[in-house]
Order: structure tokens, then C-alpha cells, then sequence
């Protein structure tokens, strides 16, 4: 049996809207999938990109962000949090993680302000990994003591204390609408804000800065046009708008599955030798099922392998990757945490229409590997 880590969802629906869009409908549009995202977020703006990267690096332009300013990232993310911001010549300032839910470490936060605390420090992007919420209430409070603004990283869906990430209680939230693989489909991200002024700037930089009054109502380039500033081409196709809105369609089943094979995979491995479940401290909707293997994670993962089962690593600590460690000099052990977690974490296959048989499978396989560890 060969299980991918990801496979996508897709069934008639994706295949109806993009033809319609082909015919010339423009129902599924960019406009129309910022509208169901506005409503089912409940932000005051959603601004669609074409990809997640996108809307991260649109944020920091929209927040004016200048070389020299600081921004804090947890140094377990994906690596396009740190490249966005040095796409400014801006510093991106690593702070360690929880060993346990991989979330934004309170003290080490609090820690990174006091040694960077200047006009120069502007952003905190909080990443909640796997789609466990990071602790906000926390973290809010923090960044209001020092004046410093918070960017949301998360998957969609995610909630702290039953609200939405990206709802009316985020300043900017920064979503990604495709698996992190080269050969996925399709590509959309999502930038939600209630701030006027933010999401003014946003659609304005989105579109090479062209003022609006120089588009008509479908969105086509008049005769005459000008720009207030450089921007960028981030602008969301009308089939990629499509495919997103059906595929958007499915996200509350999506988490059902999601964390129903969760709960499967908890109660098969949870006795299991040398494996660590993970750690549900807060709302998961489990975007990624990360496991800890307790020795020679890399050996445990060939084997799966070996056995037909794709797994993944989500993340190597952004301070261990070649162009960071050379460019900061940053040592081995200067974020242990992060590094305790990097050498075991390993994520399994989990998607919406995993077969029973393939998760049992999955458990089964992970359950024998396990058994050969001395």
C-alpha cells in the first residue's frame, strides 16, 4: 500500500466552478472569495493573494515595513515567515518554542523584546503550527505593553478559545490555501485585517499600487492609470479564486476528518513505545499529525518509508537553515527547545478522505517500526 503525506479533496464541484469561470462567469472570482471568507471570519477586510507568502509579505508592506526594522517569528515555522521579512533587509528576531504544543514560548517572547526593544521593533508573527492555537491572551497582552503589532500564521480553521483566528479579535492574519508541495493544484492565500488603513494599503500594493479609480467594475485596466507607490502583482486568478471557493466548501468537513482520524491515531498510539502523541493544549483542528519518535527519528522515518508511508518533518528550525546560520551565526544550541523538537518530530498522512484501511494501516506500521527500537 502507498500512502502520500497530502492528497488533495476534490471532486465535481471544483471541476464546475473552474468550468464556469471558463465560460466566462464570473461567480467564483476573487471578489466572491473574499466575500465568503469576510463572512465566515467575521473580519472587516479580506484581501485574496496568490499564495500565503503572498499575504505575509503584503502585510509587511501594508505595516510599511523599512530595512533595518525587527520583526519576532518563532523559529519553528515554514520558511517563507523569516524570507518575507527579509525581503525588507528587516531582521527577523528567532524566539524559541513550547517543547510540547511547538507554539510561541512565553518567556522566551518576553526575553527577545527586552533585548530588542527599540522604535525599530514593529511585528510579532505568531504562528500556530499544525492549527494549534498559540497562546493568545498572552501574547495579546504582551504586544499591547510594548506597542508592537501581531501577525497571524495559521492554517484555516484554527481557533483560540472558540473563535476563529483571523475573526474580529486579530489585527492581521495570514493564511495559506495550498499544501506546502510543488505540485499542488492550485494556489490562493488569504490576508484578513480590521484595520481601514492596513487593508487600504493591501489592495493597493496588490495590484502594483495602480489607484483603483484606474480599473472598471470587472476589474479590467482603463485607458489611463497611475500609482501612488511600488507594488506587487499578488492578485488572485479567476481560476485559482475558483478552485479555492470549492475547496472552501469542504474546510468544516475537512476538520471534522481531520480531527476524527486524530482521535484514531491517539487511541492506536498512544501506548505505543518510543512514540509521543501530540499535545492538544488548546483548540487543534491537526492540519499535520506530528509524533515524537524518542531515538533516530531519521532511521523511523525511512522505514516508514520503506513500508509505503510518505511522512514529513514540519519544521526544520529556521535558525538551523543554511542562508540564517550564515548570515546571524547563530550556534546549535541557541534555541534548545526548538532543537529537542526538530530531532524528533515526524508528521503522518492525515486528509480528508483517508480510508479506514489506510489509516489502520498507517497505525499498524508505525506500531511495528516502533517495536524494533532498542
Amino acid at each position: 500500500m502507498q500512502i502520500p503525506l497530502f492528497r488533495p479533496m476534490i471532486d465535481e464541484t471544483e471541476r464546475k466552478f473552474v468550468n464556469a469561470t471558463l465560460d466566462g462567469d464570473h461567480s467564483y472570482n476573487a471578489s466572491a472569495f473574499e466575500k465568503i471568507a469576510q463572512e465566515y471570519f467575521g473580519a472587516k477586510h479580506a484581501i485574496a493573494t496568490i499564495s500565503g507568502t503572498a499575504a505575509k509579505h503584503l502585510a509587511l508592506c501594508a505595516l510599511d515595513i523599512k530595512r533595518g526594522d525587527k520583526i519576532i517569528c518563532p523559529v519553528i515555522s515554514f520558511v517563507s515567515v523569516a524570507e518575507v521579512i527579509r525581503y525588507f533587509d528587516a531582521e527577523p528576531v528567532f524566539v524559541d518554542v513550547n517543547q510540547d504544543d511547538f507554539t510561541i514560548n512565553l518567556d522566551a517572547l518576553q526575553h527577545a523584546i527586552s533585548k530588542h526593544k527599540s522604535k525599530k521593533l514593529k511585528a510579532i508573527f505568531v504562528t500556530h503550527l499544525a492549527g494549534q492555537s498559540a497562546q493568545m491572551d498572552e501574547i495579546r497582552a504582551i504586544a499591547k505593553l510594548h506597542n508592537i503589532k501581531i501577525i497571524d500564521d495559521s492554517p484555516v480553521g484554527t481557533r483560540y478559545k472558540k473563535k476563529l483566528i483571523g475573526s474580529k479579535d486579530s489585527f492581521i492574519s495570514c493564511f495559506g490555501a495550498q499544501h506546502q508541495t510543488r505540485s499542488y493544484l492550485s494556489s490562493a492565500g488569504l490576508m484578513l485585517t480590521n484595520d481601514d488603513k492596513i487593508a487600504q494599503n493591501a489592495r493597493l500594493i496588490r495590484s502594483h499600487s495602480i489607484r483603483q479609480s484606474s480599473f472598471d467594475k470587472e476589474g479590467n485596466l482603463g485607458y489611463f492609470y497611475d500609482v501612488d507607490s511600488i507594488g506587487q502583482r499578488y492578485d488572485l486568478s479567476a481560476l485559482c479564486a475558483a478552485f479555492s471557493i470549492a475547496q472552501f466548501q469542504k474546510l468544516d468537513y475537512r476538520i471534522k476528518k481531520h480531527k476524527q482520524i486524530a482521535s484514531i491515531y491517539d487511541d492506536q498510539l498512544s501506548n505505543t513505545e518510543h512514540i509521543s502523541i501530540p499535545v492538544a493544549k488548546r483548540d487543534h483542528i491537526y492540519t499535520q499529525y506530528i509524533i515524537k519518535i524518542d531515538k533516530n527519528r531519521d532511521g523511523f522515518a525511512k522505514e516508514l518509508v520503506a513500508n509505503g508511508i510518505n511522512v514529513g518533518l514540519h519544521y526544520i528550525p529556521l535558525y538551523l537553515l543554511g542562508y540564517y546560520k550564515q548570515k546571524y551565526g547563530y550556534k546549535i544550541g541557541d534555541f534548545p527547545n526548538a532543537l529537542k523538537v526538530y530531532q524528533q518530530v515526524l508528521s503522518l498522512p492525515i486528509y480528508g478522505d483517508l480510508s479506514d484501511d489506510e489509516i489502520a494501516y498507517v497505525c499498524k506500521s508505525v506500531k511495528l517500526v516502533a517495536s524494533t527500537r532498542v
